[in-house]
């Protein structure tokens, strides 16, 4: 069945297609009694806008894209939860895309957004991204870019992110305000900044408290995942190299949850013998069995923010206004439970 337009509403009811389109839109110059003729045919018809009949008209597509590396991760579905909240009320539809931590899907995902015109991008970059052309051709077609969480500075686009380098330094400073000498970390892959930038703050807070940094203490998986199995590997191999540790920072709370149930089958205790923190203050973290210390990372705010951010944006372009990026840094808070936990061996 062909969608029903305009003009077959106005036939049925002898006037005109621009009255048609008035009524739908509740313009002051169409009385009530029309309104309310041209709605109750419109319903009974099933009538449904042309969405690019209006995108043509008003140069707004009402929607826009999302890129992530992960949809499931915990992280990352409360941020889509902020943004998807966030658009709602603006009457916004998000596209949401998942990278896969691919940097070739992602270029294919920014095209594919573009080809769909829609009024604005959120991304939070794959691990592997290094060139940052198709995300300059985002910019260079005027068309609102916001990142977060992984960014590239590179970039000149707005950006909502936390401080990395402090909330790694404040982590890696908890250990050792309870007495750890001997810390590692289990971090994220090489290149994405939010990785760099938490080994940066372990290792400044090492060097600040006066203890030696051991890059042997330093632990990465294989692929840089961050996952469950990535934590259980990095924690065996740091058994096996090291005896004499006494508190580990890891890069993400999967990963140190991994680490504790690998750190459990191995008979190693924590906080006994060990103590551990986590990043992102994810829920299994306050669940397991000893709860995880951790820094909580806010995902759903930092979603509402990256929208808002876009949001304003769209209006300026909209409104042919200037804008200027805006970096937009969030708060972090450690969150203190039983695997820091300071433990009498006496």
């Amino acid at each position: 069945m062909k969608p029903v337009t305009l003009k077959q509403i106005a036939e049925q009811l002898n006037i005109s297609v621009a009255t048609v389109s008035k009524a739908l839109k509740d313009y002051p110059d169409v009385s009530i009694k029309t309104k309310t003729k041209v709605k109750d045919l419109a319903k009974s018809l099933n009538y449904k806008p042309n969405s690019f009949a209006v995108h043509l008209r008003t140069k707004e597509s009402k929607t826009i894209g999302l890129i992530v590396p992960e949809i499931v991760h915990h992280f990352f579905s409360n941020i889509i939860k902020g943004i998807v909240n966030e658009a709602e009320k603006k009457g916004y539809l998000v596209i949401i895309l998942q990278s896969n931590e691919s940097y070739e899907l992602e270029k294919k995902q920014i095209d594919l957004l573009l080809s769909q015109r829609v009024d604005g991008i959120l991304i939070s970059l794959a691990n592997n991204t290094s060139d940052y052309e198709h995300l300059n051709q985002v910019i260079a077609l005027n068309k609102p870019l916001v990142m977060f969480d992984k960014i590239a500075k590179m970039v000149s686009c707005s950006k909502v992110i936390i401080d990395d380098r402090k909330a790694a330094y404040d982590a890696t400073q908890h250990l050792i305000d309870i007495g750890c000498k001997r810390i590692a970390h289990f971090r994220g892959a090489l290149l994405p900044l939010n990785s760099i930038d938490r080994f940066l703050g372990y290792r400044k807070a090492l060097l600040d408290n006066n203890l030696p940094f051991d890059s042997s203490l330093v632990y990465m998986s294989e692929f840089g995942d961050m996952s469950f199995e990535a934590g259980q590997i990095s924690a065996k191999k740091l058994i096996e190299d090291h005896k004499d540790v006494d508190g580990i920072f890891v890069n993400t709370d999967l990963v140190a949850i991994g680490a504790l149930t690998e750190l459990k089958r191995l008979g190693v205790m924590v906080p006994e013998d060990i103590k551990i923190i986590g990043f992102s203050n994810w829920f299994m973290s306050s669940v397991i069995s000893p709860s995880l210390t951790t820094i909580d990372q806010p995902g759903y705010l930092m979603g509402e923010t990256a929208f808002n951010q876009l949001y304003k944006e769209i209006i300026a372009i909209k409104n042919k206004e200037e804008t200027a990026p805006q970096t937009i840094t969030l708060e972090t808070k450690l969150i203190k439970r039983e695997s820091t936990e300071i433990f009498s061996k006496n």
